[in-house]
């Protein structure tokens, strides 16, 4: 099996004929100063899920999200919920993974998404 292709290296086969790396999108290492949206109805939070959807929201990987992402985020809140409490089942640990993943969230989404974390300095 190949190499995973990082986009973040300039002389990547991912960037070949390229010349430099134009398609790695630098996020802040200080994360999304944007108002943190509100929470979706139909579901009572508890003080956990609302401070996760606060730290979700704050994040450097929320830069890149709009409001559609609320969806996304709140299911991922629900899943991460039963997998710590040790009530989610394979289906719901799995979701949650990709919704982690939809979200950026993996160092791994990261890298297929092109996104990097870099302090203000760079």
């Amino acid at each position: 099996m190949p190499a995973q292709r990082d986009p973040t290296k300039p002389y990547s086969r991912a960037h070949r004929g390229q010349g430099r790396v134009s398609n790695v999108v630098d996020l802040p290492a200080a994360g999304c100063l944007l108002p943190v949206p509100s929470m979706p109805a139909g579901r009572a939070w508890t003080d956990e899920d609302r401070a996760r959807w606060e730290e979700l929201w704050q994040s450097p990987q929320a830069t890149m999200w709009d409001d559609t992402a609320r969806g996304t985020v709140a299911v991922l809140l629900v899943y991460e919920a039963a997998v710590l409490a040790g009530t989610a089942s394979a289906w719901q640990a799995q979701e949650a993974r990709y919704a982690g993943e939809a979200l950026g969230l993996t160092p791994r989404a990261m890298v297929q998404l092109g996104w990097r974390i870099v302090d203000g300095d760079e």
